[in-house]
């Protein structure tokens, strides 16, 4: 048994989530929430959300036990890309870039 919780289009570049994500992938529930509270990153608070969002499917949807659950699979894809222009000389534009991400995570007993 294993529960999910999918965050969308979360602004933050999947690049910089991907820094996060390999710190807690396979750690204990208790010990992710602890490397994530420390870590000085914008998507720190954004995956421990999310995990606190995953452990609570598994308590109250499934009935699994909160203190033998590990992180069994987190990933984190591309989401939409927001285009913002910026004027430049002559009266032409660079287009901007806004990426997004799209992170799962899975939770199972151990």
């Amino acid at each position: 048994m294993e529960a999910r919780a999918v965050a969308k289009t979360v602004r933050i570049a999947p690049r910089k989530v991907r820094l996060v994500v390999d710190l807690i992938r396979g750690l204990d529930i208790h010990e992710a929430q602890a490397v994530l509270m420390y870590t000085p990153k914008a998507a720190s608070p954004v995956i421990l959300k999310l995990l606190n969002s995953a452990v609570s499917n598994a308590d109250h949807n499934l009935n699994l036990d909160v203190s033998k659950l590990f992180i069994k699979e987190i990933y984190v894809n591309e989401g939409v890309r927001l285009k913002r222009l910026l004027p430049r000389a002559k009266g032409q534009g660079d287009i901007i870039q806004k990426r997004t991400s799209h992170i799962t995570l899975v939770v199972a007993e151990r």
